[in-house]
């Protein structure tokens, strides 16, 4: 039986939708322990308390739901064991020469593409339908190996961090994983490799399947000679995927008892598996708008700006609803959705001067990153095409 709670809040801001329009499939989700030796199972928070670090301040959240990309737990092993010999070997056989630098020049990482909007490994957008790159059609298992997850694949790639280089310490506040779990499955690695997230430390073994809370405070340290090298999937997930969290363990959570699946390689096996196809909006919907500004409201730690700022998101989200009402996402609208964002980002922007996130980033900052620059694309474009605050890791 789990020992504690072992809670994985569903707050993961969107990783699942509502049960239901109205009543209690509008409440808080948590994945709570269930049937099983580390089983979790799914159930609404009527009362939507929340304690300790993680709790948000409902009294300055008079939006209608707040929901966040945010884990109880920082680290959660998926039950899912891979061979990571014959992944490094289908990797080694693609060569050097298809390996590019990180987008952000980060020393000591680089990124080869698996999945890419129209499978281009040299398109780094993250709007639009996303394929299988020529690199990935070459490597039978680590098709396989997506394919088992049981997700929607959106952006994924091999990340390679150089020995004795790192990733430096930081949060993930881009748009594209406000509704995204990051997927990592080590297929180089060192006992030595050191993934930390908010003050915990792991090492992730070849061939295991973790998901971690971007939302936090991460880094990753490679004191070794060898570079590391991690599949690494971003996903909204899925519901045979969340069946797979739900019997996941904890990163603190006794091992005695845990048996992970074996994918083994077969080449018979189904190699497909859904792709993301819908990802940025032309226009935020008001109802995703209030959500993201709620999951931010709520994550900001107590400032005496917060009810004025919880104000004039309220006045925003009505603004939208009748900006929406008239236009929906058509072109024609997209100036005056503009303008209304606009005024509300001049309006808060002395009142938030101050204001840090739980996360210890300063609030207006990742509102303007995560929302201001996707919430309308401009008119003579189908939505926004790149994020800021991506990582690495």
């Amino acid at each position: 039986m789990v020992q504690g709670w072992l809670i994985v809040q569903v707050r993961l801001r969107g990783y699942f939708p509502p049960l239901k329009k109205g009543g209690r499939g509008d409440l808080p989700l948590r994945l709570l322990p269930g049937p099983g030796p580390r089983g979790f199972s799914v159930r609404t928070d009527p009362d939507q308390t929340r304690t300790g670090p993680t709790a948000y301040n409902s009294a300055y959240t008079p939006l209608t739901q707040v929901r966040a990309l945010k884990l109880q737990v920082p680290f959660i092993q998926l039950p899912l064991l891979f061979d990571a010999v014959v992944l490094a070997q289908e990797i080694e056989a693609l060569g050097e020469s298809v390996w590019k630098p990180h987008p952000q020049g980060f020393p000591g990482n680089s990124m080869l593409p698996l999945l890419a909007v129209d499978g281009d490994p040299d398109n780094e957008a993250f709007s639009g339908v996303m394929r299988p790159t020529p690199h990935l059609q070459r490597c039978p298992y680590l098709r396989q190996t997506l394919a088992s997850l049981g997700a929607t694949v959106g952006r994924t790639r091999l990340m390679r961090l150089a020995g004795q280089a790192e990733v430096t310490r930081h949060a993930d506040q881009g748009y594209y994983w406000t509704e995204r779990v990051r997927v990592h499955v080590p297929i180089v690695t060192q006992p030595t490799v050191q993934f930390e997230c908010d003050g915990h430390t792991i090492n992730m073994a070849a061939g295991e399947c973790w998901i971690f809370d971007t939302w936090r405070q991460h880094r990753v340290l490679n004191d070794a000679v060898q570079s590391r090298i991690h599949l690494v999937c971003d996903t909204v997930g899925g519901g045979a995927f969340w069946d797979k969290v739900a019997q996941g363990r904890a990163h603190d959570a006794p091992r005695e008892g845990w048996m992970p699946k074996r994918v083994v390689p077969d080449p018979t096996a189904s190699a497909d598996f859904a792709c993301e196809a819908v990802n940025v909006p032309a226009v935020m919907s008001p109802w995703e708008l209030n959500q993201h500004l709620s999951f931010l409201l709520g994550e900001a730690l107590p400032h005496p700006q917060l009810p004025a700022m919880s104000q004039h998101a309220g006045r925003l989200i009505r603004q939208w609803k009748g900006l929406w009402a008239e236009h929906g996402d058509a072109p024609g609208g997209r100036a005056k959705f503009r303008a209304a964002f606009d005024g509300f980002a001049a309006t808060v922007r002395p009142l938030a001067q101050g204001v840090t996130l739980r996360n210890e980033m300063p609030w207006f900052q990742v509102m303007m990153v995560m929302i201001h620059r996707v919430a309308v694309a401009p008119a003579d474009a189908k939505a926004a095409g790149k994020a800021a605050g991506e990582y690495a890791g």
